[in-house]
């Protein structure tokens, strides 16, 4: 028997750090698969997994959710047959639903396979912005899990703590949520919340009956606040969605990943110094000038002859030295990205 686990969260969470835990502390012994969705077409992440000895098959043209469905059977298809794992995870785009993967997992209706666990990964920092900025994505991530695990735990206040997991709970009322920073827990510690499922069954029929009634019927799944503007908090003009212009916002199609998120990626051999890297994560702030950007990282040669590994979210960026890759790269994500602006930043 092959188990599923499905590794959700928004851009930049930490869900790669989680994968890499639980390979580390919690997997052993089992044999694994990755099936890794980055969206965009420049992929970063895949070489961490794959020093862990972990298959990636990476699909790097859209969304687990829309584009890459038929694919996605296909790829887990291949990886079953290929390399009969214990244990597959799938790690989707950050901008996919949860939703989707789910029932294009269980729409294979594949023997010998059980999906085991799906997991969303919160930044306790961004909850409440990115509730109420992407709340059509986001929300279904959280709706849909079994389990939260919040990342950058650590030295939170408590207050802001404790109103992320009161917001999260608005959404789920029956996942399992991790708040303790992951330092202090073993993978298997988290391992064994994820898989903690006794009416886990029941949970799927559940699910797999709303999501169909929910498609049945047509309905809205954004939960966005409408401005006063027409323009709701995504920055995606309900105005002009779709060319309703006559409904005046109040009808909309749902939005896949790919209408409202953008990504800009190049290879580089440029060089850098840290201080012009953190010059650049500094200036992404500006979303009059570059879009609002959600997610940016990238591996870059130094000028000094060392690998400048960097990664940015809103309100906070990482600059470090890391090992060589093959040539630099480096990836951006967000809402109407302006990406002659990024140029002049980056190239």
């Amino acid at each position: 028997m092959t188990k599923i686990d499905i590794f959700s969260g928004f851009l930049g969470a930490g869900k790669t750090t989680l994968i890499q835990k639980l390979i580390a502390e919690a997997f052993h012994g089992e044999k694994l698969v990755l099936i890794e969705n980055e969206f965009g077409e420049m992929s970063i992440d895949g070489g961490f997994l794959q020093d862990a000895g972990v298959e990636i098959t990476e699909m790097n043209s859209g969304c687990i959710c829309c584009s890459l469905v038929g694919d996605f059977g296909e790829a887990l298809q291949k990886v079953l047959a290929q390399f009969h794992p214990d244990r597959i995870l799938i790690e989707p785009s950050g901008v996919g639903k949860l939703s989707d993967v789910i029932r294009a997992v269980q729409n294979l209706h594949m023997d010998g396979v059980v999906l085991n666990s799906f997991t969303t990964v919160v930044d306790a920092n961004k909850c409440k912005m990115y509730m109420k900025n992407f709340g059509e994505f986001y929300n279904d991530q959280i709706e849909h899990a079994n389990s939260i695990i919040l990342s950058r735990t650590r030295n939170i206040p408590q207050a802001k703590l404790d109103s992320c997991v009161a917001l999260l709970r608005e959404h789920n009322s029956a996942a399992t949520i991790i708040t303790t920073p992951w330092e202090e827990l073993s993978g298997v510690q988290i391992l064994e919340a994820m898989e903690h499922k006794s009416t886990l069954e029941e949970e799927l029929k559940e699910l797999a009956d709303a999501i169909h009634h929910h498609h049945e019927e047509g309905e809205c799944c954004c939960h966005h606040d409408h401005e006063e503007d027409g323009e709701c908090c995504c920055h995606h003009d309900h105005h002009h969605d779709h060319d309703h212009d006559h409904d005046h916002g109040h009808h909309h199609d749902h939005h896949h990943a790919d209408e409202i998120f953008t990504s800009w990626g190049i290879e580089t051999t440029h060089t850098f110094t840290a201080e012009e890297i953190e010059q650049a994560l500094t200036a992404l702030a500006d979303s009059e000038t570059y879009g609002v950007i959600l997610r940016a990282k990238g591996i870059v040669a130094g000028a000094d002859g060392s690998w400048i590994h960097f990664d940015y979210v809103p309100e906070e960026h990482n600059v470090r030295t890391g090992p060589a890759i093959v040539t630099g790269r480096l990836c951006v994500i967000g809402s109407h990205i302006k990406e002659d602006e990024l140029k002049k930043l980056f190239v």
